[in-house]
This record gives C-alpha cells, structure tokens and sequence, in this order.
C-alpha cells in the first residue's frame, strides 16, 4: 500500500465516524462516547501525517505509537456502541473492521521500522493480536 493511499484511508477512516457520529441517538452516555469517538478516530489521520513528516525513524516510531492508539481507543468505542445496541450493530460492523485494519498496519508498521534501526520488537503475534480484538489470558489467547 501506498502511503498516500493510507493517507486517503484514514480521512475516509474519519469522515465516516464523523458521519457515524452524526446519526447516534441522542442521550447523555451517546453524547459522552459521541465526542470521544470523533476525538480519537479523526487523531488517527492527523497523527498519520505528522508521523509521515518525523525527523528520524525513532520520530517516526514515537509518532506511529500515537496513532496506534489512537486507532485502538477509537475501535474500543466503536464496540461499546456496537454492545450498547443504541444502534444495529451490524450496521458498525465495517467500521470495525476497518478499525481493526487500520490498527493491524500501524502495529505492523511499528514493528517494521523497529527493525529497520535494529531495535528490539517486543511485539509477538500474541500481542498484534489482542491489539486488533483478541484477549490474552493466562497464556491462552481467546476472541474478544
């Protein structure tokens, strides 16, 4: 993937929970989730292109953590929603996955450059795994 092509993934990313947030029911907790969601998904691609412009590497991968978490506080919100039934849950099922990709090519990304300065990556597939929607209990990983 071309990075310009992320960065046009992650606006689209962004608009579509902005229009999510949009068409939520109103209520106190929906509001509550509604600016949080909308803060977290739209630092997703902000932060992707202040990572594309890092100093060094090690920028890069300091900036690249932020929009990792990012990615997944905005996939923690979507699920809330989804859980919540406020909403057809399947109507949020793409969002979730694009989330969930999303997170997956950060992860991934992180790992890359980690390597590509001969750092040490602490990263296992048990541990890109729960970041995209798995838990990790007592050695066993089950879906989440």
């Amino acid at each position: 993937m071309a990075k310009d092509d992320l960065k046009e993934r992650t606006e689209q990313f962004s608009l579509r929970v902005m229009n999510l947030v949009e068409n939520l029911p109103q209520g106190k907790s929906m509001s509550v989730i509604s600016n949080q969601i909308l803060r977290s998904a739209t630092s997703v691609g902000a932060n992707y292109r202040s990572a594309r412009r890092a100093k060094s590497k090690r920028d890069f991968i300091n900036k690249l953590k932020i929009v990792e978490e990012e990615a997944d506080e905005t996939l923690y919100w979507l699920r809330l929603i989804q859980r919540s039934r406020k909403i057809k849950p399947e109507k949020l099922q793409e969002l979730v996955n694009e989330a969930t990709e999303l997170l997956a090519i950060f992860v991934a990304s992180i790992k890359t450059a980690k390597l590509d300065i001969g750092g040490e990556v602490r990263s296992t597939k048990d541990e890109v795994q729960t970041k995209v929607g798995r838990t990790k209990f007592e050695g066993r990983t089950t879906a989440g």
